[in-house]
């Protein structure tokens, strides 16, 4: 059988209730869903104040990154049915939503919510999307603290 996935780098809105629809199933009891949104406060050194984000990512290898982590997703919960992977790129104000992680199965109980932390963490690690902070202090390029490892 074939299970529904989207892989998406995109300037759009997130659509949730678009996106849930695709990756639901007539065996769909369950759905996890992980959304990143751009905090207007940030803590990282010291308090500050974000502005807006810009992101950019490298979108043939970034949507092929995140079916790698949808493959990585299947391989340790076999029961996941649906998984949508969608991250936003341009310019993102405080309160807008960046990253949509969603993950569907026939239960709850079947390793949903573990799948969905997963999906956002390896995306967090090998995605290829950069992020710039832009603020009335500045504007600083964010790196994150993972580098891959050969193969990743």
């Amino acid at each position: 059988m074939s299970f529904p996935e989207i892989f998406a780098i995109t300037e759009d809105e997130l659509d949730l209730n678009a996106l849930l629809a695709a990756i639901t199933l007539d065996s769909t009891g369950a759905a996890a869903i992980f959304t990143g949104m751009v905090r207007g406060v940030t803590v990282r050194n010291h308090p500050h104040e974000t502005t807006y984000l810009e992101y950019e990512a490298y979108q043939p290898m970034a949507e092929a990154k995140m079916k790698q982590v949808a493959e990585e997703i299947r391989a340790r919960w076999p029961s996941i049915e649906g998984i949508a992977i969608v991250q936003r790129v341009g310019r993102l104000y405080p309160r807008t939503p960046t990253v949509l992680i969603a993950c569907t199965a026939a239960h709850r109980d079947t390793g949903v919510f573990e799948a969905a932390r997963y999906g956002i963490d390896r995306l967090k690690e090998i995605v290829p999307v950069w992020k710039k902070e832009v603020g009335p202090q500045g504007e600083e390029w964010v790196e994150g603290d993972y580098h891959p490892r050969p193969g990743e």
